[in-house]
């Protein structure tokens, strides 16, 4: 399945983004002078792990061409144990492991750089002698119920969103910290190092301790815009402080991949290890095909997370953008990814694997383009409900769930499959509509054109409501924007890419884009004129 599943795109011609344009646009294409070094072939091993599933994907830039190989695919499993969910971090290691040596079979021993990318606020700790004590805790777990409100007694919230410029999300890091201070978990105590999932898995493949500052950045504990730890904050808390490393920006060439794992994995000895722009969002955002001559463009990443936003160059903290719940987050090059994190398209995963889990684990008829195509037959607008309620988070059911919001807002029961799925895409649309103006109105614009990125570019039928909700053109692609933006990150770490701007342009160039023109608004313009009045009589 796609990164946060979605059915596969039916045959289109390319979106005629400025630039050049691609003679074979599904595999490679001809640019211009972006690599500072056309005639030379350089490699780059990406690792793109999700909430959901992670690859492992080769990127070759030779003679002006970016070819794109995704080698391995492999699921990031969480598993539950004593009532705690955490992640499989010993699991993805492995997976990583042998994704590294499928590269090596398929595309040589030889790579310019290897980078790992992955979701934000989760991370494990370790002792002094380096060992992981435990497995990382999932950011679905429940332990943080009723933090960020215990917080709020020791520093109000808008203190802590003006010094960080991050919205209090129940699973941020410092709430997870605060989770485990309230249970008076010994290892506060114990740990030398908190290393995010990504630094976590990069340290086994390079033996080097890091903390880069996008990924660092969704902890809600950095002075917001800074690479600075906001010491004082944390320790209001009773939070240590002493196992937060410095932050090094995104790009930073850690050192060689240990000679062990490149023995165990035919890996040459001396590749460099590279921390990029490890979290995933950040990556996405560097492969929006948007260009210099773009003004007021917006970005949707779409996965099992749906994040929308701008792309600033310093944070944006107001009334306005707190009220609004948009956060500020460290991107590449010196920007901001100013965001709102939308529950995505975690429904329709979550749906599925009830569905699957009721016929018995039987995946037949249950694939994703198959639902997108039972949901484009059901009758429109039949059902909509508020995807902001916090029980979407992590319900047991979310079929039924999705009921259980129909009933208490006065809609009809979303009865069949495809009606279950309906309701839920054309409930993200109008959220994505919403939160565009709410995010226009912070920053006194209009949004031009929207660019969605990552997995969910391939569910057409979302991408043409949001394009008719949102009354404004859509530009989809490329799909694997994630892997994609790790690639241009290390190329530019390398000196093998100028700029972000240069990335960009290799990115638009080299990608299969489709648009979308806004049609039948006025029926979505009913549709959140009906959902608007239901929130007004609450």
């Amino acid at each position: 399945a796609p990164r946060g599943g979605g059915p596969p795109p039916p045959p289109a011609a390319p979106f005629q983004h400025p630039g050049p344009n691609p003679q074979n646009p599904s595999r490679a294409v001809q640019i211009s002078d972006q690599v500072a070094n056309p005639s030379m072939s350089k490699k780059f091993l990406a690792f793109d792990l999700g909430a959901e599933s992670g690859r492992a994907l080769v990127g070759t830039l030779h003679n002006g061409k970016l070819t794109t190989d995704v080698v391995h695919r492999f699921p990031t499993r969480g598993v539950t144990i004593l009532g705690t969910r955490q992640w499989d971090i010993t699991g993805i290691h492995e997976e990583i492991i042998r994704g590294i040596s499928l590269c090596v079979r398929d595309h040589g021993p030889e790579f310019a750089g290897v980078a790992i990318d992955t979701w934000g606020v989760d991370f494990g700790f370790l002792d002094q002698s380096g060992t992981l004590l435990g497995n990382p805790g999932h950011y679905r777990d429940k332990r943080t119920d009723g933090m960020a409100e215990l917080a709020y007694k020791t520093v109000p919230e808008r203190e802590i969103y003006e010094r960080t410029g991050i919205v209090s999300l129940p699973f941020n890091t410092i709430y997870q910290l605060l989770a485990l201070q309230e249970a008076k978990a010994p290892v506060l105590q114990i740990a030398s190092d908190l290393l995010f999932i990504g630094p976590l898995l990069g340290y086994w493949l390079s033996g080097v301790k890091s903390c880069e500052y996008t990924i660092a950045s969704t902890a809600q504990m950095l002075k917001a815009g800074s690479l600075e730890w906001d010491a004082d904050l944390v320790e209001r808390f009773g939070i240590p402080t002493r196992f937060l490393s410095r932050v090094t920006p995104p790009g930073t060439v850690l050192g060689p991949v240990l000679p062990e794992v490149c023995a165990a994995t035919g890996l040459k000895e001396g590749t460099p290890f590279i921390s990029g722009a490890i979290h995933d969002t950040a990556c996405a955002v560097v492969a929006a095909p948007a260009t210099n001559a773009e003004k007021d463009w917006a970005y949707l990443s779409s996965g099992t997370w749906s994040l929308l936003g701008a792309e600033l160059d310093k944070p944006h903290i107001t009334d306005a953008s707190l009220d609004a719940f948009f956060t500020n987050e460290g991107g590449v090059s010196n920007t901001i990814r100013f965001l709102k994190n939308i529950i995505g398209l975690w429904i329709i995963q979550e749906c599925r694997r009830a569905w699957i889990a009721e016929a018995g684990g039987k995946k037949d008829g249950l694939e994703y383009g198959t639902l997108a195509a039972e949901a484009g037959r059901s009758e429109p607008f039949r059902s909509i409900v508020n995807l902001e309620d916090k029980r979407l988070l992590a319900p047991e059911d979310m079929p039924e769930m999705l009921r259980t919001l129909c009933r208490e807002a006065g809609e009809p029961v979303p009865e069949s499959r495809g009606q279950v799925i309906r309701c839920a895409m054309e409930s993200l649309a109008l959220c994505y509509r919403e939160n565009l103006r709410r995010m226009d109105g912070v920053l006194g614009r209009t949004t031009k054109r929207l660019h969605i990125i990552g997995g969910g570019t391939q569910n057409t039928l979302l991408n043409q409501m949001t394009a008719d909700a949102c009354a404004i053109e859509v530009v989809a692609g490329p799909a694997e924007a994630t892997a994609i933006g790790n690639i241009m990150v290390q190329a530019m770490a390398t000196g093998d890419v100028d700029d972000l701007d240069g990335a960009r342009r290799i990115v638009a160039a080299s990608s299969n884009l489709e648009v979308y023109h806004p049609q039948d608004t006025p029926a979505w313009d009913a549709a959140a004129k009906r959902m608007n009045n239901r929130k007004g009589d609450k």
